[in-house]
């Protein structure tokens, strides 16, 4: 892809995605924008091995933005940070295609692997500001993130994960849903729905035990 082709796509793809940008001239402001074009310039001298170089025009990425892309990361088309402070790719990591980032995120290692140690995002996936996914785990197309959560394990294809530690809350299967369905708001509640089934539980229960005193009394 050539240098002016990447700009007008990465400026048509965060107009669509940021209601907040009115204009073309407000995306050169954006962090993602200037994040994705040193990445693209780092990714090119790394894979030339000039291993130096591009680190050097990472840092000066991750210092004008808070973004930290890592020159070895392998990211697809329609990648999108949303507001971007404090992201992390870590070196090994594998982006598929139209891949959302909101603020926080963190795609780093355990400290204990070697090799592949970065998550594989599938394609089509959102994850939400604050979450981490560390570790050479794989999120599966069309999964989504919860915002805040820790996934530490692989995530099947059309997946919804919240918690800490991640856990699986809704399943697709292989079944995918919109782009569009893909926000940090329609989110389960795992906590709130064990707690209304413990209720509902304790009314049978307590509706049982009534049913057995008015037997006992009547004896």
């Amino acid at each position: 892809m050539g240098l002016i082709k990447g700009i007008k796509e990465e400026v048509k793809l965060i107009r669509e995605r940021d209601p907040a940008i009115h204009s073309s001239m407000e995306v050169l402001l954006y962090p993602s924008f200037k994040a994705m074009l040193h990445y693209r310039v780092a990714h090119k001298l790394y894979l030339k091995k000039h291993y130096f170089l591009a680190r050097y025009v990472s840092q000066r990425g991750a210092r004008k933005t808070g973004i930290e892309i890592h020159p070895g990361a392998q990211i697809g088309k329609g990648f999108f940070i949303d507001h971007g402070n404090g992201v992390i790719i870590g070196e090994t990591s594998i982006i598929g295609d139209n891949v959302t980032l909101y603020q926080g995120v963190t795609l780093g290692g355990t400290g204990k692997e070697q090799g592949k140690r970065h998550p594989t995002i599938g394609n089509n996936v959102m994850i939400g500001a604050g979450a981490k996914v560390l570790g050479s785990c794989t999120i599966g197309d069309d999964s989504k993130i919860g915002a805040g959560s820790v996934v530490l394990c692989s995530v099947p294809s059309g997946s919804t994960v919240v918690g800490v530690p991640g856990r699986v809350v809704r399943s697709y299967g292989n079944a995918t849903h919109p782009q569009d369905s893909l926000n940090q708001t329609d989110l389960p509640d795992p906590i709130l729905e064990a707690i209304t089934e413990l209720q509902a539980e304790n009314e049978k229960l307590k509706g049982r035990l009534d049913q057995l005193e008015e037997k006992a009394a009547k004896a």
